[in-house]
């Protein structure tokens, strides 16, 4: 699922993938964490990513910064306010790419950092 940019520098994480929460314990509420970070930013051992919120379990989402997703029959919000980095270790392997919601994501960061 790595972008044409990753492929060709050989990196094997895509900006917009979307892996399972390596926290087990909070898989029912935050199944998922998606990859934010540019892939022109490489040799980093932790990547920038925002939680993705089983929808039924997030309260009062904002339609700017929580856009909503479906990942693997599930539907998720994107919690743009509580993105954060976490080591490259713990993000195995993709279960989707979000490439084709870039828009609202793009949207979501832009709100959060003022640049819209």
């Amino acid at each position: 699922m790595a972008s044409k940019l990753c492929k060709i520098k050989g990196c094997k994480m895509a900006r917009f993938d979307v892996y399972p929460n390596p926290d087990k314990s909070e898989r029912t509420v935050i199944p998922y964490l998606l990859d934010v970070q540019s892939d022109h930013i490489l040799g980093m051992n932790k990547r920038v990513v925002v939680p993705l919120w089983d929808s039924e379990q997030f309260e009062q989402p904002l339609d700017t910064i929580t856009p909503l997703f479906e990942v693997a029959g599930q539907s998720v919000l994107m919690d743009t306010a509580s993105l954060g980095a976490v080591p490259l270790r713990v993000l195995a392997h993709p279960v989707a790419n979000l490439l084709a919601q870039q828009q609202p994501i793009q949207n979501a960061l832009d709100a959060l950092f003022g640049a819209y």
